[in-house]
C-alpha cells in the first residue's frame, strides 16, 4: 500500500510551497494549473498566490527535471538534479525535426535570452530572426536549460516565460561535480517521498537508466561522504539523520494510514511517482483515467487507492466515481475556495 503521508497528501499544517517541492523532490509542472492544484491537495492553507510567490522570489524554480519534463525544483535543489538531468540528446534531436540546426545554437539563444528577463515565445522568437520558430523555440530554450543557462520564469496573461539562468537566479546552474553525492541526494530524497518503493521504480521517475537507478539506491543506504566544506553543504545531513529517515521507509507494506479524500490533479506525483499504477488503480479503470493520446485524468483518492475522476470548469467541480464513495462535499469546496482565491497579477 501506498503511503499517503510520505506524499504530504495528509495535510501536515504549516508547509510552504518551497517545503512541498523539497519534500517531493520536484513536482511535475508541465500543466501548470494541475500543478498549482497539487499543492492545494497538500496543503489546505496555500493558495495560488503563495505558489506564485514562491515562483517568483526564486524558492522554486520551473525546469526540465525528471523524465526531461518540466518540473518545479527548489532552487537549492538545482545542482545536483541538474547533473542528473541535462542530457542534450533528445534535445538536439527535435530541434532537428524542427528544423533548428548550425553551429551556433547554444550562442544564438542564450544571446536572445540575456539580460532580457523573462520573454515569452512570441517576444523569443522575434529576438531570434526566423532562426526559430513555434516549438523550435521551446527546444532552443531547453538546450540552454541543459547547459544551466536558462529557466522558465513565471507565466505571463496564462503564457510561459523563458529566462536566462544568470539574470533570473544571479548564476548559471552549475551541476553537482560528484555525481555519487547527486546520486544519493536522488535516491535519499525519493525514497522518503515514495513508500513503498524499488530501484525500478526510482529508474522511471528519474529517467535514469536502471544500473543508475540501483547505484543510488546502493548509495542512499550509505553514509554520506565527508563534505570538504561542511559548514557550507546545507543539503547535505549528518548520517544519523539520513539512516533514521531510511529506518522509516518499510521493506514490506506500511501500516493503515487514515482514508484521506484527496481530489488530486492530472499528472499528480502519486500517480505518476512510481513505474506501475496498479498497486493504486483497479485494471478495470485504467482507460478511465488514462484514456489515451496523452491524457491523464485527475483522480479521486480515498486512502490509497484510485476510487474515481474528477473535472472542473471554471470553480465547477463534477465527480465521476467508479463505485461508492464516501463524502467529497469538503473537498469540493477546497478545490473551490483555491481556485477562486485571487492570483497574483502578471
Amino acid at each position: 500500500m501506498r503511503s499517503v503521508e510520505a506524499q504530504l497528501l495528509h495535510r501536515p499544517p504549516g508547509l510552504t510551497a518551497g517545503e512541498i517541492v523539497r519534500a517531493l523532490g520536484a513536482v511535475q509542472a508541465q500543466d501548470v494549473p494541475s500543478a498549482l492544484l497539487a499543492f492545494r491537495a497538500r496543503s489546505a492553507t496555500l493558495t495560488p498566490a503563495d505558489v506564485e510567490a514562491a515562483w517568483e522570489g526564486r524558492e522554486i524554480v520551473r525546469t526540465w527535471g525528471p523524465r526531461g519534463t518540466l518540473h518545479f525544483v527548489h532552487a537549492d535543489d538545482l545542482p545536483w538534479l541538474h547533473a542528473l538531468t541535462c542530457s542534450v540528446t533528445g534535445t538536439l534531436r527535435r530541434l532537428a525535426e524542427e528544423g533548428v540546426t548550425g553551429d551556433d545554437l547554444l550562442p544564438l539563444v542564450t544571446g536572445a535570452l540575456e539580460g532580457q528577463g523573462p520573454l515569452t515565445k512570441a517576444d523569443l522568437e522575434e529576438r531570434l530572426k526566423g532562426r526559430a520558430r513555434g516549438q523550435g523555440v521551446v527546444h532552443l530554450v531547453a538546450l540552454a536549460a541543459h547547459h544551466g543557462l536558462a529557466v522558465l520564469g513565471p507565466q505571463r496573461a496564462g503564457k510561459p516565460t523563458y529566462v536566462h539562468a544568470a539574470d533570473w537566479l544571479g548564476a548559471p546552474v552549475r551541476p553537482e561535480p560528484d555525481r555519487d553525492r547527486a546520486l544519493r541526494e536522488l535516491a535519499v530524497r525519493y525514497r522518503r517521498a515514495h513508500r513503498p518503493a524499488t530501484p525500478d521504480d526510482l529508474a522511471a521517475w528519474s529517467g535514469l537508466p536502471l544500473g543508475a537507478a540501483r547505484t543510488a539506491w546502493g548509495l542512499s543506504a550509505a553514509p554520506p561522504p565527508p563534505a570538504e566544506e561542511p559548514a557550507k553543504e546545507p543539503a547535505e545531513e549528518p548520517a544519523e539523520e539520513v539512516a533514521e529517515e531510511l529506518a522509516k521507509v518499510p521493506a514490506e507494506e506500511p501500516g493503515e494510514e487514515p482514508a484521506v479524500v484527496r481530489l488530486a490533479p492530472a499528472f499528480d506525483e502519486y500517480v505518476l511517482g512510481w513505474r506501475s499504477r496498479d498497486p493504486v488503480l483497479a485494471p478495470e479503470h485504467a482507460r478511465k483515467v488514462f484514456p489515451g493520446g496523452g491524457i491523464l485524468r485527475p483522480v479521486v483518492l480515498v486512502g490509497a487507492m484510485i476510487r474515481g475522476v474528477w473535472a472542473r470548469k471554471g470553480a465547477q467541480v463534477t465527480v465521476q466515481p467508479f463505485d461508492e464513495l464516501p463524502d467529497v462535499d469538503d473537498e469540493i469546496a477546497d478545490v473551490r475556495r483555491f481556485l477562486q482565491n485571487p492570483r497574483r497579477k502578471p
